[in-house]
C-alpha cells in the first residue's frame, strides 16, 4: 500500500510539473522550466522510494504498469479539474485498452 500512495503522490508532482505551465503561458519558457525542475525534484523523492519499497513485492514490469495506470487517472483528473479539458469517450476506450495490458501484465500463465 505504501509504494501505491507514494506513487499516487509522485504522479501529482510530475503532472503539475509537466502540464501545470499550461495556463502560464505568458510566463517566460525558462522560467517555467526551472519551476518545473524543482516541482519534478519533489515528484523523485517520491517515485524512488516507491520503486524501491514496491520491488520485491512486485516485479519491475509490474510497477511500471501500476505507473502509468495511476498516471493516466491522476492525469484525467488533472485535465479536466485544473484544465478545464474534457474527458473524451475515445479516450477512455484507449485507457481501457491499457487496463486490459494490466490484466495481462499481472496475470500469472
Amino acid at each position: 500500500m505504501k509504494t501505491i500512495l507514494l506513487l499516487f503522490a509522485s504522479n501529482v508532482f510530475m503532472t503539475f510539473a509537466w502540464y501545470g505551465h499550461l495556463k502560464f503561458k505568458n510566463v517566460p519558457l525558462w522560467q517555467a522550466i526551472m519551476v518545473s525542475w524543482l516541482i519534478a525534484f519533489v515528484e523523485y523523492c517520491l517515485q524512488v522510494p516507491a520503486n524501491r519499497y514496491g520491488h520485491g513485492v512486485y516485479n519491475a514490469a509490474q510497477l511500471k504498469t501500476m505507473q502509468e495506470v495511476i498516471t493516466l487517472v491522476v492525469f484525467c483528473a488533472f485535465s479536466v479539474l485544473y484544465l478545464k479539458e474534457p474527458l473524451r469517450w475515445n479516450y477512455l476506450v484507449g485507457f481501457g485498452f491499457i487496463a486490459l495490458a494490466v490484466f495481462f501484465v499481472f496475470k500469472k500463465f
